[in-house]
């Protein structure tokens, strides 16, 4: 009896979710072709053409599994095999409590895993339009730069016109440009290794003056089809939060609390804090410093922070338009589309935000095209766990008023009897961590590892 060989799954898109596709795919005995189209076609944000390139912050945020729903993504993430998060791991940087990489080890280190791979073929080639006929499974992972083509493509095919929203990344320093007689090291609270971010402090007057300069500065101006999209509350450019007030920055990225300037033993008005963003501790990032602000302005404005006076500027800030579906109307639970069920979408494109939600979509992606491909049923995980109520609100939510989500506790189902707020949270997480463990253990979980 001849075997007939198992077609490949065509993958569009080699970002995160796109290549945590390709690796699940791949360790299930799926052949898979990664259509990328950069170099070919380049993006308004991306700097390389490595897979799995990171193009804002350097950080997945929390890792703490026990009292955030990002943390607990992370944990269901490795327990289901990601290789987003063996690299991120390999990678780590200092970032306290949170999650953050190199991102150039991080990218190279899953560029090479896939290349190396003997079930992976990467294409690096722009699809335009829909992808041809003869694809009958292909998971479309463009991210929120999607090709003008391929967006008017799934436009013109569901009749639905995608939403979006603006999207800004923060500027990176040179460490040696940063004075450190200035800026000192220390996590809020202490945690992590309690000295993982640099603070920059400011007074009352420092802080007042640069509100004032950030609404002064020059801003980039949008096209006129562009000047009614909502931007995406997570990543605000910090000029945008500083016309909503001028006490918003002290209580949003500027905080100070669980800081003491070393210098005073006391509390700054404000802080400006940076992050390490390479491994070798070179680069420091801008906290939560998305900006829209032109690039003269942003040197201009950002020098006048303490300890920021010399700064030389590895990357300055940026804004670029993000499109995602109305995933509750068009795509079904197992992310297809229902106008055309041979195509899958992971990512951000279906509306999540953020790094692992676009892995874990991915990564879900993946599953269910493999077991397609096998001729097996999949369910869902079950909605009580952090990547099944992502997946709950991107094909259940509101058709309506459907945004972007993080993961985040508001989108599990309640408990019974939940009582205090942190009885409830707990709750939570044991109810996730058993009901994940047993939808791994029902799909077969041993087929699927990240060794």
């Amino acid at each position: 009896m001849t075997l007939v060989p198992i077609q490949p799954v065509h993958i569009v898109g080699g970002g995160l979710a796109g290549s945590e596709a390709a690796w699940q795919l791949a360790q299930a005995d799926v052949p898979v072709v990664i259509h990328e189209m950069r170099p070919v076609r380049k993006t308004e944000v991306h700097v390389t053409s490595t897979l799995a390139e990171l193009v804002c912050s350097n950080s997945f945020r929390s890792d703490d599994a026990d009292t955030n729903a990002v943390g607990l993504l992370h944990e269901e993430l490795r327990r289901a095999g990601s290789l987003i998060l063996r690299a991120a791991d390999a990678h780590r940087v200092p970032a306290g409590a949170a999650l953050a990489v190199d991102r150039v080890g991080f990218a190279e280190e899953i560029e090479q895993t896939l290349l190396t791979h003997p079930r992976v073929t990467v294409e690096r080639s722009e699809v335009a339009g829909l992808p041809p006929a003869e694809w009958d499974s292909v998971i479309i992972a463009t991210g929120p730069l999607t090709s003008p083509a391929l967006a008017e493509a799934i436009r013109g095919l569901t009749g639905e016109e995608s939403l979006a929203f603006f999207d800004a990344i923060a500027p990176i320093v040179h460490a040696e440009s940063i004075d450190r007689s200035i800026a000192w090291a220390q996590s809020r609270y202490g945690k992590g290794g309690g000295k993982d971010y640099l603070n920059c402090p400011m007074n009352k007057e420092q802080y007042e003056a640069f509100v004032d300069a950030l609404l002064a500065a020059e801003k980039t101006e949008f096209h006129e089809w562009e000047r009614s999209t909502p931007y995406f509350n997570g990543c605000l450019p910090i000029e945008v939060m500083a016309a909503r007030g001028r006490e918003t920055l002290r209580f949003g990225p500027m905080k100070p609390l669980g800081l003491d300037d070393p210098r005073t033993g006391r509390r700054p008005f404000a802080v400006v804090q940076l992050r390490q963003d390479n491994a070798l501790g070179t680069l420091f990032n801008i906290v939560g410093f998305q900006t829209k602000m032109k690039y003269g302005d942003q040197v201009r404005v950002f020098r006048t922070i303490a300890g920021l006076e010399n700064a030389n500027f590895a990357r300055l800030g940026g804004i670029h338009r993000n499109t995602f579906l109305n995933s509750p109307k068009l795509l079904d639970k197992q992310l297809r589309l229902q106008a055309m069920p041979r195509l899958r979408f992971a990512g951000q494109i279906t509306g999540v935000e953020g790094y692992v939600e676009s892995a874990a979509m991915g990564l879900l992606a993946g599953r269910f095209a493999a077991a397609q491909r096998k001729r097996v049923s999949m369910a869902p995980p079950p909605a009580t766990t952090s990547m099944g109520a992502l997946l709950n609100h991107i094909t259940g939510g509101s058709i309506d008023d459907f945004q972007p989500m993080n993961a985040n506790f508001g989108l599990f189902p309640e408990l019974p009897n939940s009582g205090r707020k942190d009885d409830r949270k707990s709750g939570m997480v044991a109810r996730a961590r058993a009901e994940f463990g047993a939808w791994l253990a029902n799909i077969g979980q041993q087929s699927i590892s990240a060794e």
